[in-house]
């Protein structure tokens, strides 16, 4: 069944839906009254919904059944990646809103080919925000991951002081044999904490970085024997977190 982030809750056991999500319901999906659709506010609930008004724009569906359970990690987490090339942030943010990441941060670090261009801001986190939005409401999450205007990296370790937990990951932790400390920070979080999740871009984070890192309180992590890429490294950790939080128990 189709799903769609709406912007309001329901009144009245109404939902309103406009804009792209009224053009994808009317002229993508070809849908007519009576069809039925899943709902989810800003709050996280969702509800399965007919469609009961169609007009030029909006859509009206109204609540059948509210939905009880919840697909959302017990921990919130928030993916920082150092701006890497291409289209790789976009990867990042479709597979890691798969996988249940709450936020995503991208910031400027030291070995980033890519410079962050105030000018193109704006269109390039809209782009972002409507990919994971259609990565959301395709993996039936109930809740819309948000991506953070990317910073400097002295703004990224204020930021952190806004987290419970943090960690980065270090390539020369996976290359000594590191493999306890995501381990055991996982242990010890507890539903709702918070963890930000650091990576560095290609050519991965600098000495500088690293220590830096280190005297904000981060723990740095190895990731396996084997060296990720910068965009395969935020969903092996990410798989790994619901391996622990979800498969195991």
């Amino acid at each position: 069944m189709q799903r769609y982030f709406v912007q309001q809750k329901a009144n009245n056991d109404h939902f309103i839906i406009d804009e792209e999500d009224r053009h994808h319901i009317v002229k993508v999906m070809r849908m007519e009254i009576n069809d039925q659709i899943i709902c989810v506010d800003p709050e996280g609930k969702q509800a399965v919904c007919r469609l009961s008004e169609i007009t030029n724009s909006s859509v009206v569906a109204d609540v059948v059944q509210w939905i009880d359970e919840s697909p959302e990690l017990p921990i919130s987490i928030t993916i920082a990646s150092g701006l890497p090339k291409g289209d790789k942030l976009e990867w990042i943010i479709q597979k890691g809103t798969e996988l249940g990441a709450q936020q995503f941060l991208p910031f400027s670090a030291a070995r980033s080919v890519v410079k962050w261009d105030e000018k193109k801001a704006v269109k390039k986190i809209d782009r972002w925000q409507k990919i994971a939005k259609e990565a959301a409401e395709q993996s039936h999450r109930t809740i819309l991951p948000s991506i953070i205007n990317p910073m400097s990296f002295k703004e990224l370790l204020k930021k952190s002081n806004d987290f419970d937990y943090k960690l980065a990951a270090y390539e020369e932790e996976s290359r000594q044999g590191e493999t306890s400390v995501l381990s055991s920070t996982l242990k010890k979080m507890k539903n709702g904490e918070t963890l930000l999740f650091v990576f560095g871009p290609e050519g991965g984070l600098a000495e500088e970085e690293v220590q830096q890192l280190k005297d904000f309180g981060f723990g740095l992590c190895g990731l396996g024997p084997r060296i990720l890429r910068t965009e395969t490294a935020p969903l092996y950790s990410l798989a790994a977190i619901s391996y622990h939080f979800e498969l195991l128990r």
